[in-house]
């Protein structure tokens, strides 16, 4: 699915691993604690929507699970892991405001329900994070807390109310209307849990309730729990 390599085993301890469901502002949140911590980041979603794009770009369905598994097989993918240079490369293409595109994101949930290509995207993130030349990388999505990396020493659900994500994602859509906006985010939150309970805390996670946070303040309340998990880690263990 991508050209890269992984030349060393995949370590759970370089993941800060980052669920929730959209507009909850994971990847806002995410990109600014990795940018104060030093590490690096990963947006998985753009993983999936540059996949559902290939398949879009080839002609094909992404209701059609054998073109979606076709199109995985020789994906072309290049993530970049600084926060700051969020793009996305397929082959020689930037796709990073492409596949932002109202078509991707209604073909998204397709290339996610097919089993087999998310064993294969779970893998590719788990090489991404053993090969990164960080010292840990906050990977954020829908399932990382609990498939890709369920063994992570930092595993938060950041979450917020359904009314204000849909607030908060309109906001970031300049000139789509809002009550679209609001539809579209209960369509693909109720199509992608029928995959994944990325609405609900595994034992372990740790959930951070925006509802009530602005932008600063829920990064100061990730930042918190990142401090507070990282240093039991460190603790010594008496038998």
């Amino acid at each position: 699915m991508t050209d890269t390599t992984t030349s060393s085993a995949y370590d759970a301890d370089k993941v800060i691993a980052i669920d929730g469901p959209a507009g909850s502002g994971k990847s806002s949140v995410s990109k600014a604690v990795a940018r104060r911590l030093g590490f690096g980041y990963l947006d998985t979603g753009a993983a999936y929507r540059a996949l559902a794009w290939y398949v879009l770009e080839r002609g094909g369905d992404t209701a059609d699970a054998d073109a979606v598994r076709a199109a995985a097989s020789d994906l072309p993918l290049r993530q970049r892991l600084d926060p700051d240079d969020r793009r996305v490369l397929v082959g020689g293409t930037d796709v990073t405001a492409a596949i932002r595109e109202p078509r991707v994101s209604a073909a998204v949930s397709g290339v996610a329900r097919v089993p087999e290509v998310r064993v294969q995207v779970n893998e590719m993130f788990r090489a991404v994070v053993a090969d990164a030349e960080y010292p840990a990388v906050v990977v954020e999505g829908r399932d990382i807390t609990t498939v890709v990396a369920p063994d992570a020493p930092v595993r938060i659900l950041l979450t917020a109310a359904p009314e204000v994500r849909a607030a908060r994602r309109a906001g970031e859509l300049a000139g789509q209307d809002a009550a679209a906006v609001a539809e579209a985010l209960h369509r693909r939150d109720a199509s992608d849990s029928a995959v994944v309970d990325f609405l609900h805390a595994a034992p372990g996670v740790d959930v951070v309730d925006s509802t009530e946070l602005d932008l600063p303040q829920t990064i100061d309340a990730v930042l918190a729990v990142i401090r507070r998990r990282r240093d039991a880690d460190k603790e010594p263990h008496h038998g």
